[in-house]
């Protein structure tokens, strides 16, 4: 018979990192298997076979590994947004909301943490912490915002406008899409509560289409004429 050998603290920085990957490892599958909310710090120090005051010592809190995961999905949902839209030498604006929203629709965890972000995971963790994940974001979307200005010729604050209302609708949208199996028999079952079963992705697009034709962008153009004080 095995046992499991008792749990070490990390010595050196590169044995730091190793372990703060894989409790980082274990909040992502947990929280791709039971949804962020319902994803306790004992159940993330019990996957990676350390106790709750042991992993204490690489994460201040729960919130601060999430919102750690968060930044992660910032990064890599930028970086197919901009391969995505880099492929282009112009585009509409309907096309632009459209790679907009399947490239967060495609990313289930990441729309879940946007959602706890605001609510609760940047309000318990140290200030030194929240202000680094904004800074992830800040950077993000100043790079996104490149190939938007390229494609349709948004203005700085256009560009934060529409990642801000893409990434909180997103977040919305995917707990409104994953009700749980109870929740969504009644409304599959009810013909009154059919609107209550969302997918995200298309209804993303249509808000996202909307919002760019109302900076004054031609459906079938890809430079705005919009001013700033649109």
């Amino acid at each position: 018979m095995t046992t499991t050998p008792a749990f070490q603290r990390a010595r050196s920085a590169q044995a730091k990192q190793a372990r703060e990957e894989a409790i980082l490892d274990a909040a992502r599958a947990l929280a791709r298997e039971r949804g962020v909310r319902d994803v306790t710090l004992t159940d993330i120090a019990g996957a990676v076979g350390m106790h709750k005051s042991a992993l204490l010592r690489y994460f201040e809190t729960r919130e601060q590994i999430f919102l750690r995961l968060t930044a992660e999905g910032w990064r890599q949902w930028s970086a197919e947004l901009r391969g995505e839209l880099a492929r282009r030498t112009h585009a509409t604006a309907p096309e632009v909301a459209e790679v907009v929203a399947a490239t967060l629709a495609a990313r289930p965890i990441f729309c879940d943490l946007l959602s706890q972000a605001p609510m609760n995971l940047e309000r318990n963790v140290s200030i030194d912490s929240v202000r680094d994940f904004k800074l992830v974001t800040l950077e993000e979307i100043e790079l996104i915002g490149d190939e938007l200005r390229r494609l349709l010729g948004l203005t700085e604050l256009q560009t934060v406008d529409l990642i801000a209302t893409a990434t909180s609708l997103a977040g919305a949208l995917w707990q409104m899409a994953t009700p749980g199996p109870r929740l969504r028999e009644l409304y599959e079952t009810d013909p009154r509560l059919g609107h209550a079963i969302v997918e995200v992705a298309p209804r993303l697009c249509r808000v996202l289409t909307a919002f760019l034709t109302g900076l004054g962008l031609d459906a079938g153009s890809s430079k705005t004429t919009a001013s700033n004080d649109v």
